[in-house]
């Protein structure tokens, strides 16, 4: 799982048919510190997240298995939004 901050949303008026009902999100990989790290990308969303949420995701093969029709194009699923996150200096 990787840690992220939702920062945009994607419309897309004609989809795989295995993203159909799905909303894509742009998000932010973040850090152990939650500061951005890497280049914004595009993920499928089962959470019904939003802008500014904070939330895990998947990436890879994992990233087409959470989603209705395991047949799909996917390369980074959210599979969990974040209530809280606490870090403690080591």
């Amino acid at each position: 799982m990787i840690l992220a901050r939702v920062i945009g949303t994607v419309v897309a008026t004609r989809k795989v048919k295995a993203f159909e009902g799905l909303k894509l999100m742009i998000v932010q990989p973040l850090d152990e510190n939650i500061q951005p790290s890497g280049e914004p990308l595009v993920a499928t969303d089962t959470q019904q997240s939003g802008p500014g949420q904070i939330v895990f995701y998947v990436a890879s093969r994992e990233a087409s298995l959470p989603l209705p029709d395991p047949f799909n194009p996917s390369d980074a699923t959210i599979t969990g939004i974040v209530d809280s996150v606490d870090v403690q200096e080591g």
